[in-house]
């Protein structure tokens, strides 16, 4: 399996909006979906993937293990909970969605059972979400080399989290970046406007261009069918160097998500 590039995220979306919005994105033609135990929707997503029609076989589908269900007695039962609301029998890639708030669950406990849930058939790949280069290491030293298929990490241009990418990179843990339109911050930027203009483009086409171009997957989401089709046309959008470089001098360390209790310490 390779990590699609570009996929539909559904954090904040639930009851009919995630349906609709899960409907409306796989008639144009999205194929990977981004989903977790705490957004609360993982019953509506596999309701609407059963209701679009499309074979399971041309999907890309991921979710995430929440913190309380990190124990080596829980992670296992609570996968299976999200299969059935899911209605399927494997996902393509679970991820931890946050490291272990105060290590209360050691990092060689969580990933020992992600590897043995991959080892029974109920994943197809693992990773992680919101790791540092510290836990990171830990994660790999568990799981070996090339096993950890993506950190899942805010990113956008207003934080661009250079060194954890660079160590990712030489880890070959792919970057899937979320919030990469940074809550809409960065689509009123008057550079990121001004390359749109140029391009013939939107905001949001260029930043998701922007990230991709760098290798990162993205998961942006939307309610509205035009956005959704929109944001589905930056993967045929394509920067030159110079636009690169200067949305390169847009990185501030802006970091939008950083909940108290739950976010580690920050490279």
């Amino acid at each position: 399996m390779t990590l699609p590039l570009f996929g539909l995220g559904t954090f904040r979306l639930k009851d009919q909006v995630v349906i609709d919005s899960l409907s409306m994105a796989l008639e144009l033609g999205y194929r990977a979906i981004d989903t977790a135990q705490i957004y609360g929707n993982e019953a509506e997503v596999g309701q609407a993937i059963a209701a679009s029609g499309v074979a399971r076989d041309q999907l890309y589908l991921t979710s995430k293990i929440w913190t309380d269900n990190l124990g080596a007695d829980r992670l296992i039962p609570s996968l299976k909970e999200s299969l059935h609301k899911l209605r399927t029998d494997h996902l393509d890639l679970t991820l931890i969605h946050w490291p272990s708030p105060k290590g209360a669950v050691p990092v060689a406990e969580f990933m020992g059972a992600l590897l043995e849930a991959r080892a029974q058939g109920l994943t197809r790949e693992i990773g992680v979400s919101n790791f540092t280069i510290d836990l990171l290491r830990q994660a790999i030293a568990v799981t070996g080399p090339g096993q950890i298929a993506t950190n899942q990490v805010e990113l956008h241009p207003y934080l661009q989290n250079r060194r954890l990418v660079e160590f990712m990179q030489t880890q070959q843990v792919a970057v899937t970046s979320y919030m990469t339109l940074g809550y809409g911050k960065v689509l009123q930027d008057p550079l990121i406007q001004e390359i749109a203009t140029q391009h013939n483009a939107t905001p949001a086409q260029v930043t998701l261009a922007w990230a991709m171009q760098l290798g990162y997957a993205v998961i942006p989401s939307s309610t509205r069918r035009d956005n959704l089709a929109g944001n589905l046309k930056a993967v045929g959008l394509r920067l030159d160097d110079a636009d690169m470089a200067r949305i390169a001098t847009l990185d501030s360390g802006l970091r939008l998500t950083d909940p108290a209790g739950l976010a580690p310490q920050w490279d």
